[in-house]
């Protein structure tokens, strides 16, 4: 009987661990909103010379006869990205450049084009994970990094001042996230990735297969942005293929 007994116990232990564990993990895009239908660019714009639906995913190819003289984007406009969590897979070709930009503007006269935040990635996986800023402050923080971005107070060509080889020298390091190349071996080349952003207030959050990259707290209220368009990239440079797919973003 006691044996009986204990078989039971274990039963029942078993059988509401694995119950809490499946509801966790069921749990893990909870509140999350599809943003990509799989089937048309619905609720999306963007020159259609480098965007489409191919096989479920949202496709930018870049071809040796429609080479690009400045970046192109295709634009969510299903509503504004505040404070969201953002999570997409991702597959790019050897030579491609992208991003997801985020809290980003429109650029007057110039179509398809944003200026803002951006989680940044490329088939080399020399920049996958870090913090760009498309047309503003250029690397805000590389991979493996943890950054704080002081206020600028001097407007007077600050650009010119403090953006360096390609890097905003502003930028404080606070400490390390691990090694750059590490972190980029977690990183399937010619393969699929997920991208997920954790955006709230000024703290900016870029995670890759479930890895932090880039950590980002942006205390420049006079170049940050709280609020902005969300867009995909299709970037000058060689021919390239850059897929999208599984779009979910959540309001914080």
């Amino acid at each position: 009987m006691k044996n009986v007994l204990t078989c039971l116990v274990w039963f029942v232990f078993l059988f509401l661990t694995r119950c809490e564990s499946n509801k966790v993990a069921g749990n893990a895009d909870s509140g999350f909103t599809s943003i990509f239908d799989g089937k048309t660019l619905s609720g999306w714009e963007g020159d259609s010379t480098y965007w489409k639906v191919d096989n479920g995913n949202i496709l930018g190819e870049v071809t040796a006869s429609t080479l690009l003289k400045r970046n192109s984007f295709l634009i969510w406009r299903g509503g504004i990205t505040r404070n969201f969590e953002l999570k997409v897979n991702f597959k790019i070709s050897d030579k491609g450049n992208s991003g997801i930009n985020y809290r980003s503007e429109e650029i007057q006269g110039v179509p398809n084009a944003l200026k803002g935040y951006q989680a940044d990635l490329d088939g080399q996986n020399n920049y996958s994970g870090s913090n760009y800023e498309e047309r503003a402050r250029t690397t805000l923080a590389a991979r493996g990094e943890k950054v704080v971005l002081p206020n600028t107070i001097d407007t007077t060509d600050q650009y010119l001042k403090y953006s360096k080889d390609n890097r905003w020298t502003r930028a404080e390091v606070v400490s390390s996230l691990g090694n750059r190349d590490s972190l980029a071996s977690l990183i399937k080349s010619n393969d699929w990735n997920e991208y997920h952003l954790i955006v709230n207030g000024n703290h900016l959050q870029h995670y890759i297969n479930g890895k932090l990259m880039s950590d980002v707290t942006d205390n420049d209220t006079l170049n940050r942005r709280m609020s902005g368009l969300l867009g995909v990239q299709v970037h000058v440079g060689p021919p390239m293929t850059i897929r999208y797919r599984d779009f979910r973003i959540k309001a914080l």
